[in-house]
């Protein structure tokens, strides 16, 4: 018997048994194990603030345990830095990519232990490493070019060469297609294949379902810092993973329509960005009570509609409010007459991740908050703020907390909130669900829509095509800077929308 289970141990490359972390007032993590095979594909899933982030960095280095042990491949480990992660085998994709944009992608790749000939850098030898991972990973890029000049996804790319370059035993992926179009999610499948075929693990966190079921092999649930669950991927639904992240029934992904369109709130006519390339031509409408979706590949320059209309990227062409011609210079006349803006990128363009959940929730309307003598009413504030985590359900010790501690979900209902304060017209969102939760995607969904149902006007980007389909009222379809179409919802199919996106490619 004790051979046997000698033997079961050896299946495991990873073993994190019984680990806790505790911060002031919150404990991140009660006694949390997670056991990962070798060449498997481990999934983690969790609502934001379930633990899941803060596990990885104990593994990672970047916190140290307060109980608990480590074990990779049966020999016990007590990482100090992500350094010594990486020098054992332990790599990360980060959902937040941090990476030197002014510098070559392949000087991305070996920092910090750049291939030396006597006192100089091997240009050579670099330029050729990189290359051959390259070719094993099937990604064409030229290791030369700017990291400042890639696209996400090709950026997203790049972090999971460097993860290999390591010689990894086992790789962290956090939400690594949110970026990435279905093409490109089939690329990176491969690539996880390939890797498993090396015997390499991967611990793949993600939200998105659909992915779970089709690439990974086992699955841990996890929830408000505890494990509730590891099961083989065959043992378990979609509907029974959900309910264990969210600790109750969600019937439905998406909550039910109340809203109803009506006339039309923003017209668009003939929008086309001052610099190029970008967006040419685009028209359209947005009707009072409309949730309008719009969709198209990496490259459609979606976000560029987005930002053209909020004056954050100068255009041509006309913008009309409730019939009237607006003429934005700034993004601050277009918060004055009634519009709002979620951008995709919410760490480098949404937060400001030195400050606190108050400030955070309230800079949007600080106009608002001064009264006599430039003094703010610092009631008003704190009520305020007290309604954006409220109202958004936003998992935090109080709300002096700094944003940046929060989990990326829970920021993400923190820029929400802070929008809705403004009491917009017409709201912009660029991604408002990436790298959410199920159970907070929900609540986003039911916002949306009792926003939409109070006569006001939604955009959405979105790269899920489940959501364009589950919680839009008409989807418009950019290709290559220009308007393919303009489809109902509820007529229109994912090949429809498809077709469309690469009309002008």
């Amino acid at each position: 018997m004790q051979d046997e289970s000698m033997k079961d141990n050896m299946q495991y490359l990873l073993e994190m048994i019984e680990v806790s972390k505790e911060f002031p007032g919150v404990k991140a993590l009660d006694g949390v194990t997670l056991k990962v095979r070798k060449g498997s594909v481990h999934a983690l899933m969790g609502e934001n603030g379930a633990g899941k982030s803060t596990l990885m960095k104990c593994l990672f280095g970047i916190y140290h345990m307060d109980t608990g042990t480590l074990l990779i491949e049966g020999k016990e480990e007590k990482f100090t830095s992500s350094k010594h992660a990486l020098d054992n085998g332990v790599s990360m994709v980060h959902q937040e990519l941090n990476q030197v944009k002014s510098t070559r992608i392949m000087d991305n790749i070996w920092l910090g232990r750049f291939p030396l000939k006597g006192i100089f850098v091997d240009e050579e030898k670099m330029y050729e490493d990189t290359l051959r991972i390259f070719k094993e990973l099937d990604i064409n890029l030229d290791p030369r070019k700017k990291v400042g000049d890639l696209q996400v996804s090709e950026a997203q790319m790049v972090e999971i060469a460097k993860a290999v370059s390591y010689n990894s035993k086992l790789i962290v992926m956090d939400e690594p297609t949110s970026s990435l179009t279905e093409k490109e999610v089939g690329h990176l499948f491969k690539i996880i294949k390939s890797l498993k075929a090396k015997s390499v693990s991967v611990i793949y966190i993600s939200h998105k379902m659909e992915e779970i079921a089709q690439i990974c092999d086992e699955v841990t649930v996890m929830r408000d810092g505890k494990w509730i669950a590891t099961k083989h991927i065959e043992e378990i639904t979609t509907d029974e993973i959900i309910s264990l992240m969210v600790g109750r029934d969600l019937t439905h992904r998406f909550p039910p329509k109340t809203n109803q369109p009506t006339e039309v709130i923003l017209k668009v006519e003939n929008l086309t960005a001052v610099f190029q390339p970008s967006i040419k031509d685009v028209s359209f409408e947005l009707r009072k009570g409309e949730i309008l979706g719009v969709a198209g590949l990496v490259g459609a320059r979606r976000t560029d509609v987005l930002e053209s209309i909020f004056a954050e990227r100068q255009a041509t062409g006309k913008i009309y409010l409730h019939g009237k011609e607006m003429k934005f210079h700034h993004s601050k006349d277009a918060i004055k007459h009634g519009f709002a803006l979620v951008t995709e990128e919410r760490r480098a363009t949404g937060i400001f991740p030195n400050q606190d959940i108050y400030f955070n929730s309230v800079i949007a309307n600080i106009d608002r908050y001064v009264k006599r003598f430039s003094v703010l009413d610092h009631n008003k504030i704190v009520k305020d703020t007290n309604w954006v985590v409220n109202s958004m359900r936003v998992k935090t010790p109080h709300n002096r907390t700094r944003i940046i501690s929060l989990s990326g979900g829970n920021q993400q209902k923190v820029i929400i909130g802070r929008w809705l304060l403004t009491e917009p017209e017409v709201l912009l969102m660029d991604e408002p669900t990436r790298g959410i939760d199920v159970g907070a995607k929900f609540d986003i969904y039911q916002l949306m829509i009792e926003l939409a149902a109070k006569g006001k006007g939604v955009i959405m980007v979105s790269s899920e095509m489940p959501e364009l389909l589950g919680i839009t009222d008409r989807i418009m379809v950019m290709s290559n800077g220009r308007l393919a179409g303009i489809v109902n919802t509820k007529e229109t199919t994912q090949e429809e929308i498809l077709r469309l996106s690469s009309k002008y490619l």
